[in-house]
């Protein structure tokens, strides 16, 4: 089923760390004053749902979020009809909530969904901006004039993704890439995230760290490998830094270990690009 959230203003009572490194929080800002809705691409772990969160806490909106899965359903977006006491009753789903109260909704992995839950995606998102209730006897739900979009979709060679249908694709003008960013700028990302107390070794294997992720990538890229590690892996690595692993071993832990669900080659690629960067156990 859907995951569904309903953030206080984008956030919890933490405040949302984000390091807007391409400009990307202003170019969401003027889709939204300009009434269109955003797609944000890029692969896992690159921050898309951390700049979605800060945005809407920048703003002041409500913020509600549905994680697309292949068994996301029509009621998890619409609602669905019960029956308590013998009433029947329309339980509202995210989406129709949404569009009522003008909040910001969050449509995460949206190409992960199935064809008759974009297509009921569609109806909602088209220049009318409303809704027939089948499931409520053809009531008609016009969206808030201050409701605002955003969709994120991972590229075709994730697990899982579709291509989206032009019609769909069409309801979101303002398209934005989001990317790993530039090694220097991942550094600050991580010493946001965990306080390396100016350790100068901690910082070398940080730094290194980030170069084996970036290679990594790379690889993933060209289908060299089958994973393409993300942010939260580089600020995994160090947190067990932190908490007294060496460099080594916080690299084998959090990165060559998860290839080894491919096989032996597979795993034995990254140790070695691992003994290339931090030398022999």
């Amino acid at each position: 089923m859907a995951t569904t959230e309903l953030d206080n203003n984008g956030s919890s009572s933490q405040e949302v760390i984000y390091l807007d490194w391409n400009n990307a929080l202003d170019v969401l800002e003027k889709a939204y004053k300009a009434g269109l809705f955003v797609l944000i691409i890029g692969p896992k772990g690159t921050g898309k749902t951390t700049l979605v969160r800060k945005f809407a806490s920048a703003m002041e909106k409500e913020l509600y979020s549905v994680n697309f899965s292949l068994r996301t359903r029509e009621s998890h977006l619409v609602g669905t009809r019960t029956i308590d006491k013998g009433q029947i009753n329309f339980v509202e789903g995210v989406l129709v909530k949404s569009m009522k109260e003008g909040t910001m909704l969050y449509l995460d992995e949206l190409n992960a969904a199935e064809a008759d839950v974009l297509l009921r995606l569609d109806e909602a998102l088209d220049d009318r901006r409303q809704l027939v209730l089948k499931e409520a006897e053809g009531q008609l739900v016009k969206a808030s004039p201050d409701w605002f979009v955003i969709a994120t979709i991972n590229p075709l060679s994730h697990v899982g993704t579709k291509e989206l249908p032009p019609q769909l694709l069409s309801r979101f003008p303002v398209r934005m890439r989001l990317d790993y960013p530039p090694e220097d700028l991942e550094l600050e990302i991580v010493k946001r995230h965990v306080k390396m107390d100016n350790d100068d070794g901690k910082m070398r294997d940080v730094k290194h760290a980030i170069q084996l992720a970036r290679s990594l990538r790379d690889a993933a890229a060209v289908e060299e490998l089958y994973y393409s590690p993300s942010l939260r892996e580089t600020i995994a690595f160090a947190k067990m830094l932190n908490a007294g692993l060496s460099g080594r071993q916080a690299a084998e832990v959090v990165y060559a270990n998860a290839y080894d669900q491919w096989g032996q080659v597979e795993y034995q690629k990254v140790l070695d690009m691992i003994t290339s960067i931090f030398g022999d156990k």
